[in-house]
């Protein structure tokens, strides 16, 4: 079905090559042949300025791709890249079959459907929308999900809106119990709005992407390492921001692309994963492949020496997207990040979310320690983030909350058998918490035989003495310790933080 609208062509000002308008509500739009920005008035256009080639991002989605949604067809007709301090990410303009317009945003490893949103009385002002906080637009009640400074960088196609290019203005995620996402950028005036859901890329029903036209993506990309020259192979090509090297361990940024400046920063003492990258397994009935891999270490808000740590491994599927296989002492559990947020009741004890009430087990601070493989926000060791764990039964709901951005996942608890039987391994290795009896500190073996109990009974005796003998003396001893068995982190979050996009 072709759409209502008039289709509009006229010579480009800068070069002349065709430009085309399939909508009426797009006013602006890039030359594909000299990159000049170009807007509309009436069928006039004029020339504003030149925008910057896209970068390079792998995604399978390009312009003229079809798709259904709610029985309505579409088209791919244009395309924004933004950065901020979270990361870079994508938005595609949807052109509708009833003229009617879209966008197709990436959203923490996902996608969210959205559309234009007017607002019916004044809007807040950025620096009143503090992260976390309640607000309320049009009588509809919103949590302050992320605020970013972020910019244009380059735009590609016919477009509703273009901000101007490398100039940093607000951006605004307010996210509802309705799992909804409603979007504010300042980029222009008056600022946009875009009222968003979750979406997989299979329910689109996609066709003309990039690898079916022109088999583009033939097993990622590759790079020599900028510390130590060994070639670095990327896999998850679409959607990497971030990679380590197999050879040196160094952490790689690859949002400049692979044609920059790559930063790196290096990283020692790792953690050997149970569950190795590139393995591929079906649980819940999906299929899906291994493709990160970070320990983590919690603090008790209350005792800072006391430590403890968990392992979190970043799982793909092409149709669905990331989710997190997290272990921790009291077991396996599987967790993906949800577009809405809860409701919180006062102190944060109990958190409702799509009528379900989780009760709060674990409130701690976390940092990541190590990781390897991609991820599709731009990792580094150290980061910080407040977490807060919730269960209901075997459900389980969590937050993370970092200087930017506060984000929500959700799961439930697997067995270790179910998790060594989906990727090919030895359960013994995976034991863990209630499941699995008692679990020992990484590095040493799952049991002991009576002699060592003995050995170790005797050692608690000796160390008791001088213990004793100290404190006559008046001295008194300190330090911190690590807890391998720590109960905390049952969900484990996900992500270090994750992405704003």
């Amino acid at each position: 079905m072709a759409s209502p609208s008039r289709s509009y062509t006229a010579p480009c000002p800068g070069c002349g090559a065709p430009v085309e308008f399939r909508s009426a509500q797009s006013a602006f739009a890039v030359c594909s042949y000299c990159h000049s920005a170009v807007v509309r008035d009436g069928e006039t256009l004029s020339r504003i300025g030149k925008v910057a080639e896209l970068f390079e991002d792998f995604s399978p989605l390009q312009l003229q791709a079809r798709g259904r949604w709610h029985g309505q067809g579409f088209t791919l007709v244009g395309r924004l890249q933004y950065r901020g301090g979270s990361g870079a990410w994508t938005e595609w303009h949807m052109l509708f079959d009833d003229g009617r317009t879209g966008w197709l945003a990436e959203d923490n490893g996902g996608y969210v459907m959205a559309q234009p949103y007017v607002p019916q009385h004044p809007l807040p002002e950025p620096r009143f929308l503090r992260l976390d906080s309640a607000t309320a637009i049009d009588g509809h009640s919103w949590r302050v999900a992320a605020t970013e400074q972020a910019a244009l960088v380059a735009a590609q196609g016919e477009l509703p809106k273009l901000p101007p290019l490398n100039q940093p203005f607000p951006v605004v995620e307010l996210r509802s119990t309705d799992n909804e996402v409603l979007s504010i950028d300042w980029g222009s005036q008056p600022p946009q709005l875009a009222l968003g859901r979750p979406v997989a890329l299979e329910e689109l029903q996609l066709t003309g992407l990039r690898e079916d036209s022109a088999k583009e993506l033939k097993g990622g990309r590759q790079f020599n390492c900028p510390h130590c020259g060994a070639t670095v192979d990327v896999q998850l090509a679409a959607t990497s921001k971030s990679i380590t090297c197999r050879s040196c361990n160094a952490i790689i940024d690859l949002l400049q692309g692979t044609g920059g400046q790559l930063a790196h920063a290096l990283q020692d003492e790792p953690v050997q994963p149970l569950v190795p990258l590139g393995a591929s397994g079906l649980l819940q009935g999906v299929q899906w492949q291994v493709v990160g891999y970070q320990h983590r270490l919690g603090t008790e808000p209350d005792d800072p020496d006391e430590h403890f740590g968990w392992d979190e491994y970043l799982l793909y599927n092409r149709q669905r997207g990331f989710s997190f296989l997290v272990d921790t002492t009291e077991g396996w559990s599987l967790v993906k990040t949800v577009t809405g947020t809860p409701v919180l009741t006062a102190g944060e004890s109990c958190a409702t979310y799509l009528g379900t009430v989780y009760e709060r087990q674990y409130a701690y601070k976390a940092q990541t320690t190590y990781v390897a493989g991609e991820f599709y926000w731009p990792v580094e060791r150290g980061q910080a983030t407040w977490n807060q764990d919730y269960a209901k039964g075997k459900g389980l709901l969590a937050s993370e909350k970092t200087a930017r951005e506060v984000t929500w996942s959700i799961g439930s608890q697997v067995e270790a058998d179910t998790v060594a039987k989906a990727f090919g391994l030895d359960r013994k290795l995976l034991q863990r918490g209630g499941d699995a009896g008692p679990v020992t500190p990484k590095g040493t073996g799952t049991g002991c035989g009576c002699a060592t109990i003995i050995v170790l009974v005797i050692l608690v005796i000796i160390l008791l003495v001088v213990l004793k003998a100290c404190e006559d003396d008046g001295w008194r001893g300190g330090g911190s310790g690590y807890s391998s068995s720590h109960p905390s982190s049952s969900n484990g979050g996900w992500s270090s933080g994750g992405s704003h996009k």
